[in-house]
């Protein structure tokens, strides 16, 4: 079966507060390098078929239920 992948991002003007935990918690774990940590959220979705409709009402269902448009970003992929 297809998976479609949903990448749920919050938008860049938006403070990520997980992000800037993990960022800070990163040093004292030994690792350095990483100049900043932004977290989100993964959905995948188990489809039938990956035709141009259910692409279409997945986009709607990312916009609508999966991500909050006023903070967030998000895209849409089909994975192989």
């Amino acid at each position: 079966m297809p998976r479609v992948v949903v990448d749920v991002m919050p938008k860049p003007e938006i403070l990520d507060p997980q992000g800037k935990a993990v960022h800070g918690a990163l040093p004292r774990l030994g690792f350095s390098g990483v100049s900043d940590v932004r977290q989100g959220k993964r959905f995948e979705l188990e489809v039938a078929d990956t035709e141009p409709g259910t692409l279409a009402e997945i986009e709607k269902i990312a916009a609508t239920l999966l991500s909050n448009p006023v903070i967030e970003d998000y895209t849409v992929r089909v994975e192989s």
